[in-house]
Parts: structure tokens; sequence; C-alpha cells
């Protein structure tokens, strides 16, 4: 049973978290992504180490809310818990001066010891959070928290507070990993008397891996984008990690991060020159004019200016970028570089500056303010990377109108979509090879469509800034694997509106079959046709019960729209329009929320009254005072189960004489009151086609019993056709027949079954408005259909001659 008071409780470790502290972008993930999970329905408390570079006035914020000794080894250690409220979400920082009290976060020769206390100190903390907080979930990030599932399961399993705890790793960057001397499992981790611990941290014979640790350990791990997530997995990428990445490839997944779209809003922000927005642009040409005077470069709108904000390592691809910049600076391209790194990048970029005045500029310092210009005033940004998990500044770069150039690996791959010259899709620029040619090829594609089209490049920039890169639909991922951990636990209907009609669509669907007429109905098609749609049979069966947001979609994403498209085309799709509709109509019984349902209900009253009322006249016109017309009015009051059953024993038996040159034995006495008969027993029911008889054996079994309803109908189109051309089951509904006295040229009109009538409003209405009779979907594709013409025009002379 679901319990639907809780909500998915969550703790959320990492050694870094905007905007107290950050170093790269897990600061910006840790910064977001709770306050995400926050907004759908979920409960979120974020540890972080309580560093002395955090700033005085988030410290002045603070609350003490607990304290006590985290045991690390030999070690009692103390730990407080300051809490403090910011945006929505409950931060705890982890108090130790003798740890955190420095002036950087990393970089010290104690930081094996600094976040192995960290890691226990999460874990031990569990016990000390908020009343009414029990974790539910453990998310940990990167090296610096990775001991935490480890310590986890090591000394606190078979404690009721942590048995429900599960835990997720992300890895953010798998190149760092935490490796340290094994004298560490037993004088700081103390678990070296732990063969399993032991077994699964060390990574050679003299030392262990902490994130090695946290692979094995972990209940799922996650990392920041799909590419990345399968890349790790080779050794290439692996970082040494790929084996036992690849053993746990069933619990690993890629999860796409996102970034702050309010706080990366050109439309809002107060740190560039002048604001825009995606149909407005002209504040961003004000911004690079602005940027090329304050860098130094020649104020020219007619020059691509393209900028890079990294930092100057192999793994940003300078390599390639010192490679190609002769040529691309040489090429009239004007490059601007802000960051700091390897001494070597530093002094190259220097040169260039000073060989190639008002075309270059290098800013070799951080600032993240002069960033933010230079993202918005920039035509292009380049980002070579070698590896790159996900990547933050293509995705802001885009935000704000500038077209990525990046190399197809990692997060940039499933980030940038590469233009397309022929369709004009994509939302930047991209190249496979690590690779300066190909590099400088590809910032030569972006500067010739800058230059030679200007209208499509200004397509590609509206596109780009377009894509939706909010954190929202991250996290709903990251929900997906919460609550796929605790299934007990029910999700929130904001954050999967479906969830609470799946189960009883799939009970009910599945009660509403009636076995021995879902197999007399299927044995009622003819041969071919029933050889045609037998792989269908029992695949469409469960289906119906597995669709999952057949209520959430708006009632006109339920139907067929009538195409001209071939029969077989046809066909599939109201094989899929008939697996939706019982879906929905099962639903609709348990929902009354729903939009679709009132327009449904609607409909079919609609459509019984005008069937109703066309029948009658046509019986009138038609009567021949035979026995088979007082069969069919009893068989008309009779149940609608008889009546089904009877019509599909009556098509089933028609069908073998049909097969064996049945019209030669019937008159048309008898024909005339075979289709009275049918239209009084199904008078909610529409005929079918004889091209679309093979959808009989693929209905779901909810729909069977309706189908069956039809079957006495079909059988008499069946015989009235035959006599002119030996296709089988063509039919004709009660107003297509009473219509095809008066115009012989008319198609018959096919009708969909009793149950797409009721989820079919808007295609009917194509035809003909819901309120009139139900014209069939499918009917205006039937009229362009030119091999039907032959056998409907036959059928009419024949209906004339009788």
């Amino acid at each position: 049973m679901a319990q639907t008071s809780k909500k998915m409780q969550i703790v959320f470790a990492s050694a870094e978290c905007a905007p107290f502290v950050k170093t790269g972008g897990l600061g910006d993930v840790a910064g977001s992504l709770p306050a995400a999970l926050v907004r759908a329905g979920a409960e979120v408390i974020v540890m972080v180490p309580k560093y002395a570079t955090i700033k005085d006035e988030y410290k002045a914020q603070m609350e003490h809310f607990a304290d006590f000794y985290v045991s690390l080894s030999w070690r009692n250690e103390y730990c407080g818990l300051e809490k403090l409220e910011h945006d929505g979400v409950t931060y705890m920082f982890v108090d130790n001066e003798h740890y955190f009290a420095r002036d950087y976060p990393y970089g010290f020769f104690d930081d094996g010891e600094r976040f192995a206390f960290f890691s226990k100190a999460i874990t031990e903390s569990l016990q000390h959070l908020p009343e009414g907080f029990e974790c539910d979930i453990l998310h940990c990030n990167d090296w610096q928290t990775a001991l935490a599932p480890v310590f986890l399961r090591e000394f606190y399993q078979g404690l009721p507070l942590y048995d429900r705890v599960k835990t997720v790793f992300s890895i953010h960057n798998v190149a760092f990993q935490g490796q340290f001397s094994d004298t560490v499992m037993e004088d700081i981790l103390g678990m070296a008397h732990i063969p399993a611990a032991a077994t699964q941290l060390r990574c050679d014979a003299c030392s262990i891996n902490y994130m090695l640790g946290a692979l094995h350990y972990a209940d799922a791990i996650t990392t920041v984008s799909p590419t990345y997530a399968g890349e790790i997995q080779t050794p290439e990428f692996g970082e040494g990690l790929d084996g036992v990445l690849r053993e746990r490839s069933y619990a690993l997944q890629g999860i796409l991060n996102g970034i702050d779209v309010v706080g990366f809003d050109p439309a809002t922000d107060k740190r560039i020159a002048a604001n825009y927005t995606v149909d407005d642009r002209a504040g961003k040409a004000v911004c690079k004019a602005k940027l090329q005077e304050e860098l130094g470069l020649e104020i020219r709108d007619d020059r691509p200016l393209m900028v890079m904000v990294t930092r100057l390592t192999r793994q940003k691809g300078m390599d390639l970028v010192m490679y190609a910049l002769d040529r691309i600076l040489s090429g009239g391209v004007q490059v601007a570089v802000l960051g700091t790194g390897d001494r070597d990048y530093e002094d190259g970029l220097r040169y260039f500056q000073y060989k190639y005045p008002g075309t270059m500029a290098a800013r070799i310092e951080f600032d993240p303010a002069l960033s933010q210009r230079m993202y918005a005033a920039a035509d292009m940004f380049l980002m070579p990377s070698k590896f790159e998990p996900c990547g933050l500044s293509q995705i802001i770069a885009m935000r704000y109108g500038t077209l990525p150039i990046v190399r197809e690996t990692g997060g940039l791959k499933d980030t940038v979509q590469p233009y397309n010259e022929f369709t004009g899709e994509g939302t930047g620029f991209s190249f496979s090879h690590f690779n300066g040619d190909e590099m400088g090829d590809a910032v030569f594609r972006a500067a010739r469509l800058f230059w030679d089209n200007r209208e499509a490049w200004n397509q590609l920039v509206t596109q780009a800034m377009s894509q939706d890169f909010s954190w929202t639909r991250s996290a709903d991922k990251y929900l997906d694997l919460y609550f796929f951990m605790h299934p007990e636990i029910e999700r929130p209907v904001a954050v999967e509106a479906a969830a609470a009609v799946e189960e009883p669509v799939a009970v009910e669907a599945a009660a509403a079959v009636e076995e021995p007429v879902a197999v007399e109905a299927a044995a009622a098609v003819e041969e071919p046709v029933a050889a045609e749609a037998e792989p269908a049979a029992p695949v469409k069966e469960p289906a119906a019960a597995e669709e999952p947001k057949a209520e959430e979609k708006p009632a006109d994403d339920d139907e067929v729209k009538p195409t001209a498209k071939p029969a077989a085309k046809k066909t599939t799709t109201r094989k899929t329009t008939a697996k939706k509709a019982t879906t929905t109509k099962a639903a609709t019984s348990k929902t009354t929320t729903a939009k679709a349902t009132t327009t449904r209900k609607r409909t079919t009253a609609a459509a019984k009254k005008a069937v109703e009322a066309e029948a009658a006249p046509e019986v009138k016109a038609e009567a021949t005072a035979e026995a088979t017309t007082a069969e069919a009015k009893t068989a008309a009051k009779a149940p609608a189960k008889t009546a089904a059953k009877k019509a599909t024993a009556t098509k089933t038996a028609t069908k073998t004489a049909t097969a064996k040159k049945a019209t030669a034995t019937k008159s048309p006495a008898t024909k005339a009151a075979t289709t009275k008969a049918a239209a009084k027993t199904t008078p909610k029911a529409a005929a079918k086609p004889a091209v679309k008889v093979e959808e009989a054996p693929s209905e779901t079994k909810a729909e069977a019993a309706v189908e069956a309803k039809s079957a006495a109908k079909t059988t008499t189109r069946k015989r009235a056709t035959t006599t002119a051309k030996k296709a089988t089951t063509t039919t004709a509904a009660p107003k297509a027949e009473a219509k095809a006295k008066d115009k012989p040229a008319v198609k018959a009109e096919p009708e969909p079954k009793a149950a797409e009538v009721k989820t079919a409003p808007k295609a009917s209405a194509k035809t003909e408005p819901a309120k009139k009779a139900p014209v069939s979907p499918a009917a205006p594709a039937e009229e362009k259909a030119p091999t039907k013409k032959t056998s409907v025009r036959k059928a009419t002379a024949t209906r004339k001659r009788r």
C-alpha cells in the first residue's frame, strides 16, 4: 500500500554548493537540483562542509541545530550541524574547524582524512535530522562523499533508522577518484578488519580508491549525461574504473544536467550591457559592441566574435586551440579567451594577442562578471573538450543566443544538435575527432554561415535560445529513479499525473474481456486477413493495460485523424487508436476529472440517437415482412451480450459459407432482411470496410464484446458485395446504405466500432459534427481510395436491383 501522506525525503551530500562555495560544475548542480526536487514535491536536506570561505552574510543566517562526535578509526572528532533555510531548501553545514576552516576547499595533504570525516559525518547525522525527516534517499556526489555508502553498509546496516535508506552515487568527473595510500584503510577508515570493504576499496597493491568503494556499495549510480554514461564504460574514458562500471551497468544511467534559467536569463540579467529576448535581440548587438570595446577588439558587427570561458587544460581542448588559432585569426574571426590554467597555454594565448591586435584578446584571470558579458556578447562559443561529462558553458551560451562549436563527446554531444544546412535544424556546430583541423573546419562552417546567410544564422540562434535546459526536466528523471527505489511511497500527482490511473486501467481492461466473444470475433475474419493480423492478436491484448498515460492526454490526442494513406497504414493507425480508446475508456470509469470524458459521453449519446433515427426509416423503406425481420427485432430487444453472440455466430457461419460461394444460394430478400436485422441488433456500432476487417483479431479484449455486436452487419455487407466482387467483409453503415439509394456515386463510409466512436470526437468532427450521426474518422480516406469504388458501386447496383 502506498503511503499517501509521506513525501520522498532526500539527503543530498556535496563537497561544494552554490552560492555558498563553488569551484566547478558540482557546485552548480548542488545549488540547483535540490531546489528543483523541492518544487517537484520532495523534501530535501543538503549537507555541505562549513568552509571558512563561506561569506559572512550566510554564516550569520546559520542556526546551530545539533552537535555530536564522529568516530574515525581511533579518532573521536567533533561535528556540529548548522542549519540554514535558503530558497525553500534546508542546508546543513557540517562544522569542524580542524578540517574545514581553511582558505580553499581542496588541495591539502590530508584531503583523504578530511573527506573521510565528512562522509562519516553524513551517515552519522541521519540520526540528528529535524523531527519527522526520515531519510529515504542518500544522494552522494563525487569522491568527496563516496565513502558514505560504504560506511552506511558496514557500520550502520541493521539499525531501524538506516534500513530504509537507499544510496545513489553521482559521478561528475570520473577522472577525480580520491586515491590514497592503503595505510588510510586502518588508520583513518578503520576498515582493514572488514574483508569486503578492504577488497572493494583497493585499486592496486598499495592504494585505495574512494570512488571505487562507492561504485561497489551504492544502490544506484548516475552520471551527468547519457553519452558520458556510455563513454566511462570504455578503457579510453573510464580512467581505470571501466571494468566495475561495465559490471554494474545495470545500475548506471546518465541524467543530463540543467542550468538555473532564472539566473541565466538575458531578458533580466543585470550583469550584461543590454537585455534582450529571443524575439527582440537588438540588445545582443549592443553587448557585442561594448565587449569589443572593453577587450580592445575592433568594433565591427560584420566580423564573428568567438569566445572561450574555460580552464586552460588539455582536457578542455587547448591543444587543438593552440594548433588552429593562427588559421582562425588570420581568417577574419575575432577570438576572446577568459581563464587560467597551464602556463604553456597562458603564454601561448598572450603570444597570439600580441600577434593579432584588435582580433585576439586573452584575459588570464578568473572573472565571473566578465564571463557573463562574454556569453551575452559573442556570436560563437568554442568548447573543443577532449572529454566532457556534461558541461554547462555550452548550455549557458545557447541560453544567451551564442552558438556553440563543440566536439561530439559526453554532454556536449547530448546538448548541441549540429546544424543541418539542408533542413535548417540544429542549435550549433560540432566535429567528431580530437583533431585541430576538424575543429578549424567547424569554426569556419559557422563563420561562413554568419557571413553568407544571416537569415539562416538568425534562425539557428532562435532555435538555440528556445531549448529547454531547466532543472525541472532533470529533477523529474532523478525522481523517477528515487521512486523506483522506493515503490511504497506514492509519487505526487503534480510530478506524474498518470500514476494514479495506471493500475485501475490495467485491472479494468483485463476484467472487461469475454474470452468466447474474443475468439469468435477473431474466427469471423477472412483467412488471408487473419493471417496478416495474427501477430497483433496476442500482443495488443496486454498492451491496452500497459498504456500508462492515456488519461493524461487531451481528448484530441487519442483520436485518429483521417488521411489518404494506403489501407495498410490506416489499419495500423486504427489498431493504435483501438488500444488507446480501450485504455482511455477504462481509465475514465475511475477518473472523473479527465477532460475527455464529457466529450466522449456526449459523442456516444449523439451517436446512439443519430444511428437509431436513421435505422428506423431504412427498415420502413426496405421492409419485406419476412421471418428474418421478426427474428432481428427480437434480437434487438435481447440483452447486448446475447445479441452479440448471435451476431458473431451468424458471421462465423456466413464466413464459411461465403468461402464456398455462399452468394449463389442467398436470395435478395434474405440479404435485405439480414441487413435490417444487423441494423436493429447493433444500433451503436458502425460497419467496417473489407480492408479493415483485419483489425478484428488485433482488438483488445475490452473491445471484443463491442466488436462482436457489429458482426451481423459485417456479414450482410459480405453477402451484398460478394456477388459483384469476391472481396469479402465489406459492410455499410445504416446511414451509408440509406444514402446509397439516392446517391449511387457516394462510397460507403465505414464506421469505427462502438468503443472507437466514444473516444474519437475530433476525428469524427472532420466529416460531420459530433452532435449529428457519427461519421467514420476513416471516411475521407476511404473516399480517396480508388480500389474500393468498383465494389461499392456494384454493391449499390445490387441493392437497386433488389
